[in-house]
């Protein structure tokens, strides 16, 4: 089903507001809310304009080490997602004692705290335009999540720490994702990138089952570490790409480098 609703957004969705003309827009964009975003895109990274396809501009993203650090943020953050999505009502069950109904209830109010944490964040990127420190803040929240739901003896605060890996896995996929798209530039990267950023966290995806094992009861403590060593893995690059994004930003703001093709353009950190 979902394959067969793929085949009529080829004919549905809007295209970019370049090539509208090209394809029927449904009466989405008027020609003037047209050239408002082209406008804007071009104001905010100047790359409005797609071009022709040239498998050879798209292929070469791939030597851009900083693509892949930024599927591997991805793939972290999904493995520790996908994992506590999977296993919260077993792990408040096995591991907390409470019933099969009653961890089934409980496994939505973390929901709400990631809600709560996912505006914030979009809120302070989009007004002090950053991303690597709300990365880190999410690191810190799992961080702190991890050890009390492996160590703490009381079931409240166990679950409490489920809060806290919720809000740093779940609410830190948008802040990654904006993450890459404000330190890339160009179509045909953009496409390479989104490519690796969802291959990566489809693999996520399947670490994210095998986290936490029914072999591991009641503490778990495996797939503690692991939430945990994705949070470090996290912080490490995200240091790294800090210390290369200024390096980087300071040598074109001194006019000794271009940045992404574009003079105007600087990371974001």
């Amino acid at each position: 089903m979902t394959v067969v609703i793929g085949l009529f957004g080829y004919v549905f969705v809007v295209n970019f507001p370049d090539q509208i003309a090209k394809k029927p827009a449904w009466g989405f964009l008027k020609p003037n809310e047209i050239q408002f975003l082209i406008r804007r895109i071009n104001r905010d990274r100047n790359d409005a304009e797609a071009g022709a396809f040239n498998i050879r501009t798209w292929a070469a993203s791939g030597t851009d080490i900083k693509i892949w650090g930024f599927a591997l943020i991805f793939y972290t953050l999904c493995t520790s997602a996908y994992a506590i999505s999977f296993f919260l009502p077993i792990i408040l069950q096995d591991n907390m004692g409470f019933s099969r109904g009653e961890a089934q209830y409980l496994s939505a109010p973390p929901y709400g705290l990631v809600c709560i944490v996912m505006w914030t964040m979009a809120w302070l990127g989009d007004r002090y335009r950053i991303r690597g420190p709300l990365l880190l803040v999410n690191c810190a929240l799992g961080l702190i999540g991890a050890p009390l739901l492996g160590w703490a003896r009381q079931s409240g605060v166990r679950y409490f720490g489920t809060f806290l890996i919720c809000a740093s896995a779940q609410g830190g996929i948008p802040t990654c994702m904006t993450y890459q798209a404000n330190n890339i530039r160009g179509h045909w990267k953009r496409a390479f990138c989104s490519a690796t950023m969802i291959g990566f966290g489809g693999i996520g995806g399947i670490a994210g089952s095998l986290v936490f094992r029914s072999q591991d009861l009641p503490t778990y403590h495996p797939g503690i570490y692991a939430v945990l060593a994705c949070n470090v893995l996290i912080a490490v690059i995200v240091a790294i790409n800090t210390i290369h994004f200024r390096k980087e930003n300071r040598l074109a703001d001194q006019g000794k480098k271009v940045l992404e093709g574009d003079p105007n353009f600087r990371y974001t950190n």
